[in-house]
């Protein structure tokens, strides 16, 4: 019994562990004479990749081109990197800062879009952004670190807390905030230790060629589903253009002109329409989780709703019947892995990330996260045994009917568990 008791900690512990997830981009920028050239490689396992412009508004604004994959509503997209008419241009990547107990300094922002649509619509300098940066309370920005290049080269790393101002000719950035990052930490990143080792190696210039060459050695192909690297974008800021290569594939490109794509006026372009068909891309297309099947989610609410009341069930058949047909040890066993498996789908609900990294998955900050990767294993080892049970169970006159309709649905739920974990390749021999 104290046994049950701290599975059940342990599982509530688990469902209610604060959880917050880090993707991974990458950036960097180069300056020869009076050209700067700025790469991003938006890292992502999205579908719904696209470039938009806008056209200024005003005589005193500048029109603008942005990519962003993240749907915030019908047809609108957050901004993840972009250029305006000045050549200013900047990137957005996720970061980890922890919270700072201070009193929010500045106007407070209300929507994500409008005010980093607003920075490229009307500065051209980083000195301008700072400006427009410290009118307002950009610390709700504790996940993201920006950096903003104009065209002199100059560039501004904007982080929850902190607005650095440098003036390197090459300057590579990736997911960390460079005022709390050691150089040793910050070379932990591959996609960052990749850029900047190919820079010492390499005698940098601002042609597509070696911008193209730079962005394929900073992306990313993991193994689950060939995803990784999403869209790479290589900014012009003195030609005023964009090349596009799309799902790290490095020999196709699509050019936009931003004077060009303004004159047509404000528009949007599905980008996984400029390319050829890419077998990798058209795998994670298909690829159904509960992030992108909302169905999916609803089941999974549902199969946890009914193994937890098939665990309360069995405990309340046992106490009613006082039978040992079954065991008070098998009643335990059972109804402990329900409401592991109950847990776990709260998990596979919560964390899309699962679906994507090698299993067992590893948390970067949760050891009972990564713990529960191991479930699906720990089912797959129980199925044989518990099946055989329930045959057992359902062939023997001294079970109860009701006993041997819940044995048998649970064991099905069981059973469709498996395949379902073996699809989304949640075991390890699967992927």
């Amino acid at each position: 019994m104290n046994s049950l008791k701290v599975l059940i900690l342990l599982i509530f512990c688990l469902v209610t562990v604060v959880q917050k997830e880090l993707s991974a981009c990458s950036m960097y920028k180069l300056t020869v004479g009076d050209k700067t050239v700025v790469g991003c490689n938006e890292d992502a396992w999205r579908t719904t990749s696209k470039i938009w412009f806008e056209n200024a508004q005003n005589p005193y604004e500048y029109g603008a081109g942005f990519t962003g994959s993240r749907q915030v509503s019908s047809n609108r997209f957050a901004p993840q990197s972009g250029m305006n008419e000045a050549g200013l241009v900047f990137s957005r990547l996720v970061a980890y800062y922890p919270q700072k107990s201070i009193a929010p300094q500045g106007k407070k922002i209300t929507n994500e879009v409008s005010y980093l649509s607003e920075i490229l619509h009307t500065c051209s300098t980083v000195e301008e952004v700072a400006e427009f940066i410290n009118q307002y309370d950009h610390s709700i920005f504790i996940d993201d670190v920006f950096i903003y290049i104009d065209s002199s080269g100059k560039y501004l790393v904007v982080e929850p807390y902190e607005l650095i101002v440098g003036n390197d000719a090459n300057y590579v950035l990736s997911n960390f905030c460079p005022s709390i990052t050691e150089q040793e930490q910050a070379n932990k990143l591959i996609r960052y230790k990749n850029g900047k080792e190919f820079l010492k190696t390499h005698d940098a210039d601002t042609s597509l060629a070696f911008c193209t060459s730079l962005a394929d050695t900073m992306h990313v192909c993991r193994n689950r589903n060939g995803d990784g690297t999403l869209l790479t974008s290589i900014w012009d800021t003195k030609n005023r253009s964009v090349n596009l290569y799309f799902y790290h594939q490095y020999d196709s490109s699509v050019q936009f002109g931003l004077a060009e794509e303004l004159a047509k006026g404000d528009h949007i372009i599905n980008i996984p329409d400029l390319f050829p068909k890419n077998s990798e891309f058209e795998r994670l297309a298909t690829y159904k989780t509960p992030f992108n099947t909302p169905e999916l989610r609803v089941s999974l609410v549902v199969l946890g709703g009914i193994l937890t009341f098939s665990a309360f069930l069995l405990c309340v058949f046992f106490f009613i019947n006082k039978s040992s047909a079954i065991s008070f040890k098998t009643i335990a066993l059972l109804s402990g892995m329900n409401v592991l498996l109950t847990s776990y789908l709260f998990v596979l609900a919560t964390n899309s990330y699962i679906y994507y990294f090698d299993a067992p998955y590893t948390h970067y900050s949760s050891s009972l996260i990564s713990a529960s990767s191991y479930i699906p294993f720990l089912l797959l080892l129980t199925i044989a045994p518990v099946t055989s049970f329930t045959l057992k169970r359902f062939k023997s006159a001294n079970t109860k009917r009701r006993t041997k309709a819940l044995l048998i649905s649970n064991n099905l739920i069981y059973l469709l568990l498996i395949v379902s974990f073996g699809y989304w390749g949640l075991y390890s021999v699967w992927n």
